[in-house]
């Protein structure tokens, strides 16, 4: 009995309780769960679940507010300074003498005139390296010299401003109707005690002036 229990038990593990294939050809092979983590002895292991990628959420643009025309003005105004067509104030109000300048830029230029200061017309001054040119020198030569002649000749005007002069004690003038340097010391005199802005120069206010204190026109 004993013999026969063995030899059961030997039959029962060899068929059922191993977990691996029997190094005898004549037992079948069978497979047995593995239990718990042991993954020794498995037909396949399990892959991990792949995640997801993150996904990067694009960064919404903040929108950039347009500029006000005054800011656009002061643009136009402080460019058309550095370039002699303007000098007023830099303080973004488009007045008469920013249009001027802005005429006066367009057509050195050769631009179409704008309708406003806007972007486009600042840009067309950025882009343009033109400079309002000075004055030429030769108008201011020909003043000069036309207002030396019209000193020179005489006139009946400086005449009697001379008689009125000398007849004060305002100097020693002989009346040859030129405004000579004696009579521009004598009108420079007549005004500093009269307290007027001291010129020399013969003028309408002076003569007025003059008519006053001696109580007659000056013929």
């Amino acid at each position: 009995m004993v013999a026969g229990v063995a030899t059961l038990a030997i039959v029962i593990n060899a068929l059922w309780l191993q977990s691996g294939t029997h190094p005898a050809p004549f037992f079948p092979a069978q497979w047995r769960p593995v239990a718990g983590g042991d993954t020794t002895g498995s037909v396949a292991a399990i892959a991990p679940r792949p995640q997801a990628a993150a996904v990067e959420t694009p960064k919404a643009e903040v929108p950039v507010a347009p500029r006000t025309a005054a800011q656009i003005a002061s643009d136009i105004q402080r460019e058309l300074t550095r370039r002699k067509f303007y000098d007023g104030p830099v303080d973004g109000v488009y007045g008469a003498k920013t249009d001027a300048a802005i005429r006066e830029f367009e057509h050195a230029a050769g631009l179409k005139a704008s309708v406003a200061p806007d972007e486009a017309l600042l840009r067309s001054i950025l882009r343009s390296p033109i400079q309002s040119p000075p004055p030429p020198a030769t108008t201011n030569a020909k003043r000069g010299s036309t207002a030396n002649a019209a000193a020179a000749a005489p006139s009946k005007k400086v005449v009697a401003l001379q008689r009125a002069l000398a007849d004060f004690g305002y100097g020693q003038l002989a009346p040859t109707g030129v405004a000579d340097p004696a009579t521009k010391t004598a009108i420079e005199r007549f005004e500093r005690e009269r307290k007027l802005p001291i010129t020399g120069q013969v003028s309408d206010r002076l003569m007025r002036e003059v008519a006053a204190m001696t109580g007659r026109p000056l013929e």
